[in-house]
């Protein structure tokens, strides 16, 4: 197998400049974030990326991944939000009150969607634990549940051993680059789940009001998620989330030095990313992107596809050249069914970083009968 790289393809006329815009303001200081990134989910890009691979502690950013994981059992059917569940006193006596809390007493009942509520809104660490007992029985079968979806979405430089994200020896670290695909999945795979849960300023439980700590909440125009972080080790750590017009952009910023940072530089980051970058259409879902050759079927081509519609974004009132390559290792071998991911579309912007988006095969090719073979061997496509 060789990697096929088709050839670059202009796409300037895919472009339309914006008029100039005024001068923008600028992303956060490194001693606001020492770590920040900033992807533009409608597109694909990363508009700012600061030690984006960089391991750190994520405290109750964590709990991010525990509603992912609640999600995904939701819609397996293996969760119900109405179920009501009953608190262990064991973990009632080891976390009740330890940190941002509901205070659940040993033996309480209490449904899951409030657990739920108390993981994302309050940030309340009891309500994970109790979550990760109720659903799958122990906090060791839900790390693993954790990891294994931290491992389907290519979180490569993250682990998780607990639920909530109370310090754990450094068991428990993320990078940047990590938490933005983790948000970017919250949102893209669980719309619904997604506004109903991370969108909530506050929860009521037991008669009290208990308020997020989300600092664009009510702030920035289409903030409407994720979840913020802070223990004494790891500092202040925000990963958010903003929409505006139907362009998303997803932030992470770690080890800020206080809460105050962190807000400053979450907005900073947001408003820059939206003052100081243009988004325009480019490709939609179905569009025909290109097509890839086909060893041993019915078709020699397969056409492919974007898997969702996706725009392009440049910096404002600019009108950059922009070239598309498709690549991928073939001709990719037959059968193939439709939707099944074959190759990627590498995008290069002039002055910004080269990026890729997944190609789909838009149609099933099916493996050569004998007399199919006999014509793919006459036009040298059998190996």
């Amino acid at each position: 197998m060789r990697l096929h790289a088709e050839r670059w393809l202009p796409l300037a006329l895919l472009i339309v400049a914006a008029p100039a815009a005024a001068e923008p303001p600028g992303p956060p200081s490194v001693e606001q974030a020492p770590i920040a990134l900033l992807v533009d989910a409608s597109s694909g890009q990363t508009l700012l990326a600061r030690r984006a691979e960089t391991r750190f502690l994520p405290a109750s950013m964590t709990k991010a991944m525990t509603a992912l994981v609640a999600f995904d059992l939701i819609r397996a059917g293996r969760l119900d939000e109405q179920a009501m569940v009953t608190v262990r006193p064991a973990t009632a006596s080891r976390l009740s009150g330890k940190g941002t809390s509901l205070y659940l007493k040993p033996n309480e009942r209490i449904r899951i969607a409030d657990l739920l509520r108390g993981v994302v809104t309050a940030s309340a660490n009891d309500a994970a634990a109790v979550l990760a007992e109720a659903a799958l029985g122990s906090q060791q079968a839900w790390h693993q549940a954790m990891n294994q979806r931290a491992q389907a979405l290519d979180m490569t430089g993250s682990h998780f051993a607990s639920a909530n994200g109370l310090p754990d020896g450094g068991k428990t670290y993320v990078t940047a680059a990590d938490m933005a695909r983790l948000g970017q999945a919250l949102v893209r795979e669980y719309p619904e789940l997604y506004q109903r849960y991370f969108r909530a300023r506050e929860m009521t439980w037991n008669g009290h009001r208990l308020f997020s700590r989300n600092p664009l909440s009510g702030v920035v125009a289409g903030a409407d998620g994720i979840k913020t972080g802070h223990t004494r080790e790891a500092g202040y750590t925000f990963l958010g989330s903003v929409v505006r017009d139907g362009r998303r952009l997803v932030l992470v910023v770690g080890k800020t030095p206080s809460e105050a940072a962190r807000a400053k530089a979450s907005r900073d980051l947001v408003e820059w990313g939206f003052a100081a970058w243009d988004s325009r259409p480019f490709l939609a879902a179905g569009q025909e992107v290109g097509r890839i050759r086909v060893q041993n079927g019915t078709a020699r081509e397969v056409p492919v596809t974007v898997p969702r519609d996706y725009s392009i974004t440049v910096p404002s009132g600019t009108n950059p050249a922009v070239r598309v390559q498709i690549l991928y290792s073939g001709p990719v071998r037959a059968p193939i069914a439709k939707g099944s991911p074959v190759a990627t579309l590498e995008v290069r912007i002039e002055g910004q970083p080269a990026y890729r988006l997944p190609l789909l095969t838009t149609k099933s090719v099916a493996a050569a009968g004998p007399i199919d073979r006999i014509v793919n061997g006459l036009l040298g496509l059998w190996e």
